[in-house]
């Protein structure tokens, strides 16, 4: 079966499972997860879904979203929209059956949601879609810094240097164009007013008594620039007549939004910026061990309420200014205690094949850093063993963050990627080796650390009782084995 047959024959497992394409409101995926809408939530076969052997999990927040893993759900995700498309809609009345019912979903949903994490979910939306890209270049800068430290292809390594430098030049361009799009606005117009913080001309220009400087203020001050664009856009466009609207909204939007970005936001956000990166470096410089057991610790809960992608912008600050984010590699630690929690359930549920199935199959993913499987599937549910894998990931990331306090920086090109897939992207102010050494040791802490937490204390008397019984698989296994000799089956 070719790879295009493979990921159709994906798509069409998923979509009768969801019900089908007419209780399908919107798709869209994220790293790992396909992010459906649907329109009635009782239609979807959850037990059935996660029997599916491309399927390491579902989530259900504001959409319902099923994690199929890096790589495989952006493949997969076009052909599921084709299937939808391809489907015939169903008829007018029950549509508006299960619209009424979204809405009344969607109502009840919007009640128990705090504007806080709405807004977190906003922001989290405008850097999504750049991972991919900040990636690409962030591995072809690891490969570029490779080459010129052996002295090799002198040739080559401008250009590469040009590639991976190009994208991050330029990223408030793209931040202003996502910004606006998210919160309504014309896109092409975000983007506009955040170009003027990266125009060179800028340099020239006097503000507060100083000169400014291409990029002061990075990503923070191109979303800040956006979001007041779609407020002066939307103001325009309540009060400009619409023979003028053509001409004068796009213009009052740039020029206002311009001059505030200018004379205003560009020295505010360079300084928050800079702030974020002093204090990112006074941490884990007088505080490392203790700030990287608490980040470490506390990563899982952010990861299990989705709300780890609300740190893209400040991880995003830190590469503009440093070249890497020290962050990522301690918070890559939460993964690797999730993955020595697994490992500890698999053995203290010999009897459980159903859990011990899902651990197999969800392992390569969490050594790769996709930790949604295991949480969902095996340590949430149990309940204990999520603690004890925080618990993991605490003191893998009080072992980088003791490095980092004592000079030795383990930062990350790009982010994204976690566990061993973060080895292509590692960076920081020692030799590349020494790097490695130091985050490959951090996950090597992580996964015994939460091995151990979790084996000792991740279960209680009663819980072991509950999981560790005869399933269905191993009953199966047991039967399809080859007999045993007569002798000994007779004992």
């Amino acid at each position: 079966m070719s790879t295009d047959d493979k990921n159709r024959a994906i798509a069409a497992a998923i979509l009768p499972l969801v019900g089908g394409a007419g209780n399908i409101s919107s798709v869209a995926h994220c790293m790992t997860r396909l992010r459906l809408g649907l329109r009635d939530r009782s239609l979807v076969q959850d037990e059935a879904l996660k029997a599916l052997p491309s399927v390491m999990g579902v989530v259900e927040d504001d959409t319902y979203q099923i994690v199929l893993g890096p790589g495989t759900v952006a493949r997969v995700t076009p052909e599921f929209e084709a299937l939808v498309a391809e489907a015939p809609g169903p008829a007018p009345s029950a549509v508006g059956l299960a619209d009424r019912g979204a809405a009344i979903k969607a109502s009840r949903k919007a009640r128990n949601a705090t504007p806080f994490k709405l807004f977190l979910r906003r922001i989290a939306n405008i850097f999504v879609p750049l991972i991919p890209a900040l990636i690409g270049c962030g591995i072809i800068a690891g490969l570029n810094g490779l080459l010129i430290n052996l002295g090799r292809l002198p040739g080559v390594t401008p250009a590469l240097a040009a590639m991976a430098s190009g994208f991050m030049a330029l990223i408030a361009v793209f931040v202003g164009h996502n910004t606006a799009k998210e919160f309504g606005g014309t896109a092409i117009l975000g983007g506009a007013v955040a170009a003027i913080i990266v125009f060179p001309g800028v340099a020239k220009i006097d503000a507060f008594g100083q000169t400014l400087s291409p990029g002061q203020g990075g990503v923070l001050g191109a979303l800040g620039a956006a979001l007041l664009a779609v407020y002066v856009e939307k103001w325009c466009r309540r009060w400009v007549p619409e023979s003028l609207d053509v001409l004068v909204t796009p213009t009052l939007t740039v020029l206002i939004s311009g001059l505030v970005t200018i004379f205003g936001l560009m020295f505010v956000a360079g300084e928050i910026s800079r702030a974020i990166g002093e204090a990112a470096d006074w941490l884990l410089a007088h505080a490392g061990a203790g700030a990287g057991f608490l980040l470490g610790g506390l990563f899982l809960p952010l990861v299990m309420l989705g709300l780890h992608q609300a740190l893209i912008p400040i991880h995003t600050t830190l590469i503009e200014q440093q070249g890497y984010t020290v962050l990522l590699p301690i918070l890559a630690m939460a993964g690797a205690g999730q993955v020595g929690a697994a490992m500890a359930v698999y053995l203290k549920l010999p009897r459980n094949g159903s859990i011990r199935r899902t651990i197999r199959s969800a392992l390569p993913a969490g050594f790769l850093g996709v930790g949604e499987p295991l949480i969902y599937g095996v340590s949430l549910p149990l309940g204990r063993p999520f603690v004890t894998a925080c618990v993991g990931g605490a003191f893998g990331g009080g072992f980088v963050g003791l490095f980092s306090m004592l000079g030795d920086k383990v930062g990350s090109t790009a982010i994204g990627p976690s566990g061993w897939a973060l080895f292509p992207l590692l960076d920081g102010d020692k030799g590349l080796g020494e790097t490695i050494a130091i985050y490959a040791g951090g996950l090597l802490v992580g996964y015994a650390a939460g091995f151990v937490a979790t084996y000792f204390f991740g279960f209680s008397k009663e819980l072991l009782e509950e999981f560790d019984v005869e399933t269905e698989e191993t009953e199966v296994r047991v039967a399809e084995a080859p007999a045993p000799e007569p002798q000994p089956a007779k004992v």
